[in-house]
């Protein structure tokens, strides 16, 4: 018995040498860039997020999708660092019933809300760095002559007919409604009243002359799409939720409203006594930006990723698409699905005084801290809910303890009195694990970490890919986690410089880290963009050394040199990070009533 469970203990540790040795028979992580083979095919690529309504205020959902489509776009910089492969635009959709009646109830012309409302837009995102290329505005001239344009394609292929549209209409959500999308509710004075099932807001009875797009013809070569592009919608939850719509009557849509009863929109070409529908307005806002209808915008089209929220996904999954295929364009590439921010469990409303604004965020966990906290916690497949002090914890140990700890710890000058990055040593910390000599330090644990690392950016790249921007930074925390725990199992403040035994392990300790800092510090850039400058800066690391073509991890340990070892760090610039929770009397809500 003892005989035999000493063969498995042998056979056990041979397995884990192997595997080790698997893992570093070669670089595992190379100068090429991530996804070159994908770049080298599609080598422009366009990010859009929704244009938002001007009824009301910015919330900090609209800043979570402009923040997603961000981060995407910042992410394919560093692989692609090339200005004119990416474009990226947001902007404020400015038309429809919606916006005619919150101007009559300010007593504002429209054009002045639109005005007021779009540069509470522009300022908000200009505070959270969202690096746009393009603000669109659906009142600009350009816009306009792109959505007649549009119109005049589906009008000559037979798409549009003049009928009578008799049905459900919500205002709120700017949509028609078939019968069985209505229920009925209490009312304010307890009368039964129809609503819309999807969103709960009113519906009233709607019977009118309008123009129609003949939906109905592309049921079946929508479904066509989706089958033969099964990653088109993402998460998958909702591409099931859309072939499932596919799966019941796809009615015609009404395209335009009279013009008597709406007037704040486009007019229908050769007929003002109609005003297109705002959803084909706002969409064709994606053409709009990229010179639609010029020939320049077939360079980008459709090379195209909308993030949008779950509220919307009818809109571009079954009404875009089958507009687009109507004037015999393709589909976008990706529709980018995300779902909504709840606070402390409740929906955000207006009447319960619990709107979240964005800008007392930012100002309150600065702008890096909330772009982290946001893009960290929430889950583009459900709703998140947001708390105050759920942002404080988050951003204190992830930021200021774990990552700022470790930069702290490492650029000491009690620990790294020369402040360089110290040579790597490969008699201490050999490529092979498992070998045994005097001067060998490295346990089985530094070459977990070295694993970890090392593959890394390829892991962050694959979540990126997934729209799971979360499940990269869960990634690159564990590995800051996993990181701080080799310092600590190695202590490099208990060794000396001065002792010929110390210095070579304490230096390599000190270099290993400063890599792997290195490289969270690069990964981050799409999400905290000034404070991985800050990290990067202190690391000594240039502004041309900190895409992912360039991220060689650890290069001393496979053999090659490393540019780094003996170069100065980069001026000390204080915490990275200040922790948030000084004091817990400083938590005053960032709501706003």
């Amino acid at each position: 018995m003892l005989r035999i469970s000493a063969l498995r203990l042998l056979e056990r540790a041979l397995a884990s040498r192997l595997s080790l040795l698997d893992c570093f028979s070669s670089r595992l992580y190379s100068s090429d860039p991530l996804g070159a083979r994908e770049d080298a095919q599609d080598a422009r690529a366009y990010f859009t997020t929704p244009i938002f309504y001007v009824n009301a205020a910015p919330h900090i959902g609209h800043l979570y999708s402009a923040l997603l489509a961000d981060a995407l776009c910042r992410h394919r910089r560093l692989r692609v660092p090339t200005a004119a492969a990416t474009r990226f635009s947001t902007g404020t959709d400015e038309h429809g019933l919606k916006i005619q009646q919150a101007a009559t109830a300010a007593g504002l012309a429209p054009t002045e809300l639109c005005d007021r409302v779009s540069a509470q837009f522009q300022q908000l995102f200009r505070d959270a760095g969202i690096s746009s290329t393009d603000f669109i505005r659906t009142t600009e001239a350009r816009h306009r002559r792109a959505v007649q344009h549009f119109w005049g394609v589906l009008e000559a292929r037979g798409l549009l007919y003049k009928g009578l549209y008799e049905g459900w209409y919500c205002a709120n959500d700017e949509c028609f409604l078939p019968e069985t999308k209505v229920s009925r509710q209490p009312g304010p004075s307890g009368d039964s009243c129809p609503v819309s099932l999807e969103s709960g807001h009113p519906v009233s009875w709607t019977k009118e002359e309008n123009y129609i797009f003949k939906l109905s013809r592309f049921r079946e070569p929508l479904q066509r799409w989706l089958q033969d592009n099964p990653q088109v919608i993402t998460p998958e939850p909702f591409y099931h939720t859309v072939l499932q719509w596919l799966e019941e009557e796809l009615p015609d849509l009404s395209v335009s409203r009279r013009s008597s009863h709406l007037h704040w929109g486009i007019p229908v070409p050769g007929d003002d006594s109609q005003t297109i529908y705002v959803w084909l307005d706002a969409l064709v806002n994606y053409l709009t930006v990229i010179g639609y209808p010029n020939a320049e915008f077939k360079s980008w089209w459709p090379t195209t990723s909308h993030i949008i929220g779950k509220d919307i996904l009818k809109f571009h999954a079954i009404y875009w698409p089958a507009l687009l295929l109507g004037a015999g364009m393709s589909p976008p590439h990706r529709i980018y699905v995300h779902s909504h921010w709840t606070v402390c469990g409740q929906k955000m409303s207006k009447s319960l005084g619990n709107v979240v604004d964005p800008r007392t965020c930012l100002d309150r966990y600065t702008v890096d801290g909330f772009r982290y906290f946001l893009l960290r916690q929430g889950v583009p497949n459900w709703d998140c809910d947001y708390y105050d002090e759920k942002v404080v914890k988050l951003l204190d140990s992830e930021l200021a303890d774990a990552l700022g700890g470790l930069l702290n710890r490492c650029t000491a000058s009690k620990i790294n009195p020369s402040g360089t990055y110290p040579a790597f040593c490969t008699t201490c910390f050999p490529s092979e694990p498992g070998l045994a000599g005097p001067s060998v330090r490295a346990q089985e644990e530094d070459y977990a970490l070295v694993n970890a690392v090392a593959t890394l950016p390829k892991q962050v790249a694959d979540h990126y890919a997934n729209f799971q921007i979360y499940k990269a930074l869960e990634a690159v925390s564990s590995c800051v986690r996993q990181t701080n725990g080799f310092v600590q199992r190695h202590a490099p403040w208990k060794l000396n410089w001065e002792s010929p035994v110390d210095a070579p392990w304490l230096g390599t300790v000190l270099h290993v880290a400063l890599e792997c800092l290195r490289v969270f510090g690069t990964l981050l850039q799409p999400v905290t963009p000034s404070l991985a400058d800050k990290l990067l800066s202190r690391l000594g690391v240039s502004a041309t050394e900190r895409g992912l073509g360039e991220l060689y991890f650890l290069p001393r340990f496979y053999g090659h040199p490393c540019p780094f070892e003996g170069r100065r760090l980069g001026p000390e610039t204080g915490l990275l990070f200040p922790r948030l929770d000084q004091s817990r009397a400083w938590l005053v809500k960032a709501h706003r009533t």
